[in-house]
């Protein structure tokens, strides 16, 4: 797909992105004199004015990075709808997520030239708060495990995970304040472990996916991509939902710890043994037999109506779908019976877990198996986040402080209905450990 970008008489051919300009253009010199902002508090804490100067530098950072980041299908600012707390903030939404006007190719060659026919809910709710939608940012392929072209932007040699693999890059690029995604397993929390932002994924059913295009329904959630909880915090009240209150509360951590590889399970204990060291009350509980258990009951899930919803699709286009051809084929022959029993199985597990938030309202679990993987054949593993996915729970993940190396994430999990509660004790937490996007952009 190619695409024209108009800057003033100036045509550019630039393949599968568009940068156009011209509705938004400001003189050069007055956007010169204003700070660039990057970060959400920054954006909603400038002028209107202010805002409305930056956006030409953000679309020009874009430009200047993106072709070897590559986090962006399309980048065509589309004015907002309404007035709020998020006026003229952009957005970006990944290729997943319907847009009007916009390419909506679900991440997949199928679908190349693709172009959405109406905002999905989510998205119109930002426009009609104020928000400027910037473009779309790459997925893979329907949101499952066929990469994107995206790269690390802490190491360009490494993924930047799945499946909300633009978002992440673009915010962690400083390209974007604020994107958005979506997890059916691992797909907000891994990425954002991975490039060393925020994830958040908020509970199960709170927010509307309509318009979001569908992989497994007991499943799929909407998240959010910021630089650090802090922002994620501001852009949650933006939205109109509550935040809370402080808390000073135990938290708690799996005793023995979830498998994962080596410099993970060294910056977590670090972690733990940093925020007890700040007066931070951290029980042990023994849920790593259960994490394991639920990692394969959503995998059942996933697989089962992944295969049942992609089904005509399969018979129409066969191995063009790439992996998911061979979700399609195994997700078929699950019977109803496993299927029912994975279900029972998440549902027993989401009252016995509800207990353990009655004592610790907060579990702190690593947000992936160890740092992204070298290359680009795989965006990783998401059992340290399936399990979460499945019971339905808000989850946030925060970078912990690395000495060096890729970034690694802290995940923090609460019970489903307190995402103002796990974005709070997430910002607490952050500033303890002193931690946050602490690793190079390559090409800063």
């Amino acid at each position: 797909m190619s695409i024209a970008r108009t800057d003033t008489s100036l045509e550019r051919q630039i393949a599968r992105r568009t940068f156009l300009l011209a509705t938004f253009a400001v003189a050069r010199s007055a956007a010169a004199e204003t700070p660039r902002l990057e970060t959400f508090s920054q954006w909603s804490k400038a002028s209107r004015k202010a805002r409305e100067l930056a956006l030409q530098p953000c679309v020009e950072r874009i430009r200047g990075m993106d072709p070897s980041i590559q986090a962006w299908v399309q980048v065509l600012p589309q004015r907002p709808t309404g007035n709020g707390k998020l006026s003229e903030i952009p957005f970006g939404v990944k290729d997943i997520i319907e847009t009007r006007g916009l390419a909506t190719e679900y991440g997949s060659p199928i679908y190349k030239g693709r172009i959405g026919t109406a905002d999905a809910a989510i998205v119109r709710e930002l426009r009609q708060r104020g928000a400027i939608l910037l473009g779309k940012t790459q997925s893979t392929a329907f949101a499952y495990r066929t990469p994107a072209p995206t790269r690390n932007p802490r190491d360009l040699t490494h993924t930047p995970g799945g499946s909300s693999s633009g978002s992440a890059a673009a915010v962690a690029a400083g390209m974007v304040p604020v994107a958005i995604g979506t997890q059916t397993g691992g797909s907000v929390l891994r990425p954002a472990s991975y490039c060393g932002v925020t994830g958040f994924k908020t509970s199960y059913g709170l927010l509307s996916m309509e318009g979001v295009f569908p992989f497994a329904k007991s499943l799929d959630t909407l998240g959010f991509f910021t630089h650090t909880a802090a922002d994620m915090l501001a852009f949650w009240e933006s939205m109109g939902h509550s935040t809370g209150r402080t808390e000073d509360f135990a938290l708690a951590a799996p005793d023995p710890m979830p498998e994962v590889e080596p410099a993970m399970a060294v910056a977590f204990q670090h972690a733990l043994s940093r925020l007890r060291g700040a007066g931070v009350s951290i029980r042990a509980i023994d849920i790593a037999g259960m994490l394991v258990k639920l990692n394969e009951a959503q995998g059942t899930v996933m697989f089962y109506e992944g295969a049942r919803f992609h089904e005509q699709r399969f018979k129409e286009y066969g191995a063009r779908l790439a992996d998911m051809a061979d979700l399609v084929r195994d997700g078929l022959q699950i019977p109803v019976e496993r299927y029912d029993e994975a279900m029972r199985y998440i549902a027993e597990c989401k009252m016995r877990v509800a207990e353990v938030y009655k004592a610790t309202p907060v579990i702190l679990v690593p947000a992936a198996t160890g740092p992204a993987p070298l290359g680009f054949a795989s965006t990783g593993n998401p059992r340290m986040n399936a399990p979460w996915t499945a019971l339905g729970t808000p989850a946030i993940t925060i970078p912990m402080p690395v000495a060096t190396g890729l970034p690694l994430g802290l995940q923090l999990t609460a019970n489903h209905g307190q995402d103002a509660r796990v974005i709070r004790t997430a910002v607490r937490l952050q500033r303890m450990l002193g931690s946050g996007a602490n690793v190079p952009v390559a090409g800063r």
